[in-house]
């Protein structure tokens, strides 16, 4: 299996873009040498963004985006088109596929100016190349022409995508950076009916993973068993991690002298935001009757009657606020432009979400001026946790007061 474990999530997502019969599939298909998306004269035959894991050396393991053409027409083909567009907020590096023999267009020139606005790295691939047009391109970047008939240039472009997607030596780890070798690390994991039956959910499985990368001593326990499990240990562990949703009891069995935190706060962090997330929950303490919550969820699993993202997280706000919000719940990658109706976003982990797209909600909730928080920070808020579960992050516990579970005003 090796490489394909590696969650999507991690991986350098490439975008093919272009208008359509540019031949954008027919270049995914050259650079990756498999026929993973459908190639047809008829224009506008990819419908719908298609997403393939796979391998490109020498990048490594990538995500690679087939799109619908930005020029499509009618209703249908707007929808599409806006799906392409949504497409760049999970892009990594971005191939602007034009074609060879027609040059560039005004359609291009827009996609163009979308990417930069994106900081997107981007290389323009002149297709057709073998028809002999080499128009060029008036942009300060990589412009490579190819032929995915002949396979002229195919090489040159996988080298080019691999130089852009190169990610800055990746020093972010989930909670690996909190711990020296031997040390003893507790994850505490409910198993409700929401988890999978037989595995783990995937931020368990990549802790553990990053935990075991840097010679920890990981014990895995149900909450049930915790308390049980400290006394046996006989060494006092480095840190406590919990499910968001057990906290309550979590905190109570284990000793005030144990630093604890969650999976979701670890999360946060990782995903690049744990101080906007908890200053985003203060906004909890302004809810009035009927204001609008927008509690959104990165993936699409199934829901369970008592699922946390529809039942459990309103409970926990109404007895807070002791107010009756309005809820609304978006999952997967539906993420509104418009945010100005909501009076906080309460969101995932992220966990099925890239580090791009997840900065990218972050950064279109702050620049409406609307406050976002996640679902393990605003279940410790609620329960008077919070402090105790930011504390293994200092910079991030001075922003609450030291007195209480508070923040600063």
């Amino acid at each position: 299996m090796g490489m394909n474990n590696t969650p999507a999530s991690d991986r350098v997502h490439i975008g093919f873009f272009g208008r359509r019969n540019a031949g954008k599939s027919s270049v995914l298909n050259a650079v990756t040498g498999q026929e993973l998306a459908v190639v047809s004269d008829v224009r506008g035959t990819t419908t719908d963004p298609v997403f393939k894991s796979m391998e490109l050396l020498p990048l490594g393991p990538v995500v690679m985006i087939d799109t619908p053409g930005i020029d499509d027409e009618g209703e249908l083909g707007r929808l599409r088109v806006s799906k392409s567009f949504q497409a760049l907020n999970k892009t990594d590096v971005a191939a602007l596929v034009i074609d060879g023999s027609l040059g560039w267009s005004p359609e291009d020139e827009a996609l163009w100016k979308r990417i930069q606005e994106k900081k997107i790295p981007c290389v323009v691939v002149c297709n057709k190349a073998d028809l002999g047009k080499k128009n060029l391109v008036p942009l300060e970047c990589p412009v490579l022409s190819v032929s995915a008939l002949t396979g002229e240039g195919i090489h040159a472009l996988k080298e080019c995508l691999a130089r852009l997607g190169k990610p800055e030596e990746n020093s972010r780890r989930i909670a690996g950076d909190l711990i020296d070798p031997m040390d003893v690390v507790v994850l505490v994991v409910p198993i409700d009916s929401a988890a999978p039956k037989g595995r783990l959910i995937l931020p368990q499985q990549q802790t553990i993973r990053d935990l075991l990368e840097v010679q920890a001593v990981t014990v895995v326990v149900k909450e049930t068993e915790l308390a049980k499990s400290l006394e046996l240990l006989g060494k006092k562990p480095r840190l406590v991690i919990t499910d968001s949703q057990a906290f309550a009891k979590v905190s109570e069995d284990t000793p005030e002298d144990i630093p604890l935190t969650s999976f979701s706060i670890l999360f946060a962090r990782y995903k690049g935001d744990l101080e906007s997330v908890v200053k985003g929950v203060a906004a909890l303490d302004s809810i009035k009757e009927g204001d609008k919550i927008l509690i959104a969820e990165g993936c699409t699993h199934h829901r369970q009657c008592e699922d946390i993202g529809t039942v459990k997280l309103p409970g926990w706000i109404r007895r807070y606020t002791k107010a009756e919000p309005e809820f609304v719940f978006m999952s997967g990658t539906e993420f509104p432009d418009d945010l100005s109706p909501y009076k906080m976003i309460v969101h995932c982990g992220g966990c099925m979400l890239n580090q791009r797209e997840m900065k990218y909600r972050m950064k279109r909730a702050a620049d409406q001026g609307v406050p976002i928080t996640n679902y393990g920070i605003l279940i410790a808020y609620t329960q008077g946790i919070l402090r105790r579960s930011v504390e293994p992050f200092p910079q991030i516990a001075a922003i609450l007061r030291p007195d209480s579970k508070r923040l600063k005003k």
